[in-house]
């Protein structure tokens, strides 16, 4: 059998972890990073940036140059945050082999355009078939070997099934769907809703506040993904209700961390990046220009920019009208 070979384009906790889900599945992988220190840790079996003491085996090979990383591709694992996407395809597209899957492992809304990211490599890297991976998962888990599942999508559920067949190991399980875009705004979205929920805890407002807020956050899920003509089962699955739930409850979670954080009126100044800080702003706005309800999404957007107090946009939620719940 022809070996497979997987480029990881980035060299952070995830795209670390993920390297090393695809090498365990016996696949040939090439990371690729910016920083020549941590490549050359990397090489000798550790992130210390991102991973630290954890051993990394089996090792991985990486590299600082794109060039090298993508030469003989026959999958591409884009592992950078959502905001430099664009940037970061821009510069591989020279380097490109014609034809290979891109699958996008990011989670977010370009913040100035709104554009889901699949759309900027349809954009940018038009002969790439697109997929997008998310789900419930932390990169510490993944890179420990951890039982994990999560869900591939792709416009062709031919190539997300075979994808997720190639991805799958004894202890990373991929499903595979075709809603694409579903897939993506429960991973961008769910960001956000971490963010709420880690800054009521934060703020001392109790697990019931918190269980409300998580719960309302799935209702306003389902209206923006209804706007986009998302499935609700998509919303139902892994990189919805399951990444909602996860992203929610740990303090592992970014979003969730920063959200404590701010609830805490702690500094934010040095904080690990949270891709929700970087979406709610733009969500609000495509919430609002679509005319879909979406409070939470605004509050968080408004806490974020220092427009209103959690106590406030708290208040401002439970002096809501009163509705029926399914809508």
């Amino acid at each position: 059998m022809k070996e497979y070979r997987i480029t990881v384009l980035g060299g952070g906790a995830w795209g670390t972890a993920l390297a090393l889900t695809m090498a365990r599945g016996g696949n040939a992988v090439r990371l690729w990073a910016r920083d020549a220190a941590m490549v050359a840790a990397i090489r000798q079996g550790e992130n210390p940036r991102y991973l630290p003491g954890m051993r990394l085996e089996p090792p991985l090979d990486a590299t600082t140059d794109l060039d090298e990383a993508l030469r003989g591709a026959d999958c591409v694992l884009v592992v950078t945050p959502a905001q430099v996407l664009r940037a970061v395809l821009t510069q591989a597209k020279p380097h490109m082999p014609a034809g290979v899957p891109l699958v996008l492992c990011a989670k977010g809304i370009e913040r100035d355009t709104g554009t889901l990211l699949s759309r900027i490599a349809e954009e940018l890297v038009p002969g790439n078939p697109v997929a997008a991976l998310s789900g419930p998962s932390f990169a510490t888990d993944v890179a420990r070997g951890l039982p994990t599942a999560v869900v591939i999508a792709a416009g062709e559920e031919k190539l997300a099934a075979a994808l997720a067949q190639r991805f799958s190991t004894e202890s990373f399980r991929c499903y595979s769907t075709d809603d694409l875009v579903g897939v993506e705004l429960g991973g961008a979205l769910k960001n956000v809703f971490a963010i709420a929920a880690g800054a009521v805890t934060g703020a001392g407002l109790g697990a019931s506040a918190q269980a409300a807020m998580v719960t309302r956050a799935f209702a306003e899920l389902r209206r923006i993904g209804a706007a986009f003509g998302v499935r609700p089962e998509t919303l139902m699955g892994l990189s919805g209700f399951g990444d909602l739930m996860l992203t929610c409850s740990s303090a592992q979670s970014r979003n969730f961390s920063y959200g404590l954080a701010l609830g805490r009126g702690e500094s934010l100044a040095g904080r690990p990046l949270a891709e929700g800080v970087a979406t709610a702003a733009i969500a609000a706005r495509i919430a609002r220009e679509l005319g879909i309800d979406a409070p939470i999404t605004t509050a968080v957007a408004q806490i974020l920019e220092g427009a209103l107090t959690i106590h406030e946009a708290v208040s401002a939620l439970m002096s809501r009208p009163l509705r029926p719940e399914a809508e």
